[in-house]
């Protein structure tokens, strides 16, 4: 009697050890599937950087479409125009810009959330014009004042290339809403100059060192377009 006792036990056991398995596998076997699709949205760092600055005007479009599961192709497009004051000049610089390139997302999801924690590449170029609008002529003697020209001189048809690297993030806070931020550095490849003066400020760069480099930012807000579920 005992021995038909364990046997049934043994019988019962390897069949809750089986279900058990098929479940896990089951459950294995499940794919989340996330949206792919189109996301566009807006920096909204530029209009309140130029409500708080008098000397800034800007706006910006961005946008990205996602390729892999990893990969999306990403572009910014926008406008900006800066007055820069120096020691002895006074500069006015507006123009359009536009950056190309990719993000990589190194964000493992959960289940079917869509958030990501990328670095990108981007290729920037910007058309824009120069204004001289003052500045000061040093005469080179301390008996006479330095003489001060306001007449304003532009220079149009400048363009400016460069490269940079991005961190950022963005998070989904509704269904395909998305807030992000990111950081970049820039390295300037190359910068047209007005005759007898230097380029201080280029559209989509910004501020332009002696040392060709340049930093960015961005807070932007986005709406996911889904195309499909993969």
């Amino acid at each position: 009697m005992y021995k038909y006792f364990i046997s049934l036990l043994l019988v019962l056991a390897c069949v809750n050890v089986y279900a058990q398995q098929a479940d896990e596998t089951q459950k294995d076997t499940i794919v989340y599937k996330t949206n792919y699709g189109l996301r566009l949205g807006v920096d909204i760092s530029k209009p309140i950087r130029g409500m708080l600055q008098s000397d800034y005007k800007g706006f910006e479009f961005v946008g990205d479409y996602r390729i892999s599961k990893k990969w999306y192709i990403a572009s910014e497009i926008g406008f900006e125009e800066k007055t820069t004051q120096e020691d002895f000049t006074n500069s006015t610089a507006k123009g359009n810009y536009i950056r190309l390139g990719v993000n990589y997302n190194s964000y493992k999801n959960w289940l079917d959330m869509n958030n990501e924690i990328y670095l990108g590449f981007r290729y920037g170029f910007a058309t824009f014009e120069q204004t001289l609008n003052s500045y000061e002529i040093n005469t080179g003697n301390p008996v006479f004042d330095s003489q001060t020209i306001t007449t304003p001189i532009t220079t149009t048809g400048l363009n400016a290339h460069w490269t940079e690297i991005m961190v950022g993030i963005k998070a989904e806070v509704y269904n395909n809403i998305f807030v992000g931020i990111s950081g970049s550095y820039k390295i300037m490849v190359s910068v047209q100059d007005p005759p007898n003066f230097k380029t201080h400020f280029a559209p989509g760069f910004n501020r332009v060192y002696a040392s060709n480099t340049g930093f960015g930012f961005n807070y932007t807000i986005s709406y996911l377009i889904p195309f499909s579920k993969k």
